[in-house]
């Protein structure tokens, strides 16, 4: 007889509909790194500027919630640039940079003197220097990127871009802000080297803006009095500026684990700027050695997504973007640090995202949003087209091994 069918023969299972990976098209251990820095800095503020606000005469949470302000400002603004395809900011690039131009012009017309120096408009809310630095990036991106067969002819690449540069880092100078027009011209050299410009250019503006800085330096009664107190204070710590001596004793003071959030004594006892310039002095008498080193880790954490995320950049502009942003914003976190330990002289550069002042916020706040746009516009470009992007999370790993588990199973069978 045939074999007849059974019918309780096993019936194949139905095939699960295959689970697609989650993935977010953002960087996000930057963005962990970012909102970490940030609450922090909110802890610190509120630790070393009730006194500060009373000597404003103020309530003594006012530039705790002015801070708090600010950093919502930032983070809207962030939100925004990161949902905002970074290629049509080219359609903005020249109102940008006539505004930034004319909002210097307008600091020097002002001529609001604070600490030696005209570098504020608003009664001192905001500080256009920091925008010039945001905007010089972009541009020097967007323009380099457009110009690689041109980048190493001096009269295409070379002056024009130097043209660029002076005029924004000239009118920063001559507020003067020494710091922030250095930042300006380290910047553009280091955009210059990334799109692939030519060694003995870059030399030779290095050298050019070495000699001119000095030169301004010495000119400048502000900037030669903080390079003479710097050298004196390389020679002997006694002998640097007030500030800097302030500085240590805190350090001093803190030791390795420190003395406490909201503990410390030197910020009540002359220590200058405490919620802003000298921020870092603070938490470092107040978490010690241990939490400075945190601190420089977190900045160092971010130095490495951003380029991660310039490294896979879907184009160059991109690259730019990401790269140039992300160096302006590690640069600022260890000049600032560097001041306070005496081993650069005195400058006005903020610590992102934990200084007080809304102007470095909302621009560093900006700057993470256009790196969080290259990483999202990059994902999503390598998604369509079906090339893996390691930089993307996937919140369901346990099925990506199973997935891989049964495919290596299959292959060996």
């Amino acid at each position: 007889m045939g074999e007849g069918s059974s019918v309780n023969a096993a019936k194949p299972a139905a095939s699960k509909p295959a689970q697609r990976p989650l993935r977010l098209s953002i960087d996000v251990p930057l963005l962990l790194v970012v909102l970490t820095l940030l609450v922090f800095g909110l802890l610190m503020v509120y630790s070393a500027s009730w006194d500060f606000s009373l000597s404003m005469n103020q309530s003594p949470n006012y530039l705790f919630f002015r801070q708090i302000r600010w950093a919502v400002v930032g983070v809207v603004l962030a939100l925004a640039f990161a949902l905002f395809d970074y290629h049509r900011l080219r359609r903005l690039l020249i109102p940008m940079m006539i505004g930034t131009l004319v909002l210097l012009l307008v600091v020097l017309w002002i001529n609001d003197i604070r600490l030696g120096a005209a570098r504020s408009i608003l009664g001192g809310s905001v500080q256009p220097s920091e925008l010039a630095k945001l905007s010089t990036i972009i541009y020097l991106a967007f323009w380099l990127s457009s110009r690689q067969e041109q980048l190493n002819n001096i009269s295409f690449g070379l002056i024009p871009m130097g043209a660029i540069l002076g005029v924004t880092g000239g009118l920063v100078l001559l507020q003067p802000d020494i710091s922030a027009a250095a930042t300006v011209f380290i910047l553009g050299a280091l955009l210059f080297f990334l799109a692939g410009g030519e060694w003995r250019q870059i030399i030779f503006v290095f050298v050019a803006a070495v000699l001119a800085g000095y030169i301004v330096v010495k000119l400048s009664a502000t900037g030669n009095a903080r390079l003479t107190s710097y050298l004196d204070g390389l020679r002997d710590p006694i002998q640097a500026s007030y500030h800097v001596r302030r500085s240590l004793e805190a350090i001093v003071k803190g030791g390795w684990i420190g003395v406490g959030i909201g503990q410390a004594e030197t910020k009540f006892t002359g220590l200058p700027v405490a919620p802003t310039d000298s921020i870092f002095a603070v938490i470092t008498e107040e978490t010690g050695l241990v939490g400075a080193a945190g601190v420089v880790m977190l900045y160092t954490l971010l130095l490495w997504r951003g380029i991660k995320v310039a490294w896979r950049a879907a184009d160059q502009l991109g690259s730019l973007l990401a790269a140039g942003l992300t160096v302006w914003i590690f640069t600022e976190a260890m000049i600032n640090m560097a001041v306070i330990v005496g081993l650069l002289p005195f400058a006005g550069n903020a610590l992102p995202f934990i200084s007080a002042g809304g102007s470095n916020m909302t621009a560093s706040l900006g700057a993470i949003g256009l790196i969080m746009s290259v990483a999202r516009y990059s994902s999503t470009k390598r998604a369509r087209e079906g090339t893996p992007f390691d930089g993307v999370v996937d919140l369901r790993g346990r099925e990506r091994r199973k997935a891989r588990s049964r495919r290596v199973s299959t292959s060996t069978t």
